[in-house]
């Protein structure tokens, strides 16, 4: 089984380098350093038009809250109508509500308009409650694909067992892709662990 390597870039310059040293696929965010926001719509369209390599696009329109207003949801919609339109893989999103938990109402809202695009719920997930209650409910929405996460905890090394546990909760279809501080040089001994097919992390190749 190929496992895919995803990594995280929020410049044209990295995308280049993360394709050219083999990443499976990019997901180009704004600001890393704050966990990754919505990018400019002129580096979608410059790394859409640079590289090969399937692209999904991180829709954050803020940080740190997963809490988003009626006209917040709505430039959300703006800009996956946008990566629409230009043809990329897919969108990283995620909704909570006051209460820590997903907002299924603004995620389905979110994820029909995406459509035909694939859907990742990203590490929102890891900030609810309890990510099992939260990957069922996400897992039974169709036009949600996969999930980004760490299992609940800062670093994927420390859910091993959880992760595990959530990739034999869903078909074979839907991704659980680990993340949470796997680099290059770690990536063998957790894969062996875990066992999954999608990864995910800045460092997750050399380059």
């Amino acid at each position: 089984m190929q496992t895919i390597k995803e990594v995280c870039v929020d410049s044209l310059e990295d995308a280049i380098n993360a394709e050219k040293n083999g990443a499976n696929r990019i997901e180009l965010c704004g600001r890393l350093d704050l966990d990754g926001l919505t990018p400019s719509r002129e580096l979608i369209k410059e790394t859409f038009y640079a590289l090969k390599t399937p692209i999904r696009v991180m829709i954050r329109p803020k940080h740190p809250s997963f809490i988003y207003s009626k006209e917040e949801i709505n430039t959300m919609i703006e800009d996956i109508n946008f990566c629409k339109n230009l043809g990329l893989d897919g969108v990283v999103l995620g909704c909570l509500d006051q209460n820590a938990n997903f907002d299924m109402i603004q995620i389905n809202k979110l994820s029909k308009a995406a459509k035909p695009l694939n859907v990742i719920i990203h590490k929102a997930i890891d900030s609810t409650s309890s990510v099992i209650d939260s990957l069922s409910l996400i897992s039974s929405n169709r036009n949600i694909n996969g999930v980004l996460t760490s299992g609940g905890e800062r670093f994927a090394i420390n859910a091993v067992e959880i992760l595990k546990k959530m990739l034999d909760l869903v078909p074979d279809s839907f991704e659980i892709i680990s993340a949470g501080g796997i680099t290059y040089e770690n990536f063998d001994k957790l894969h062996s662990q875990i066992e999954g097919k999608y990864y995910h992390g800045k460092k997750i190749i050399k380059f």
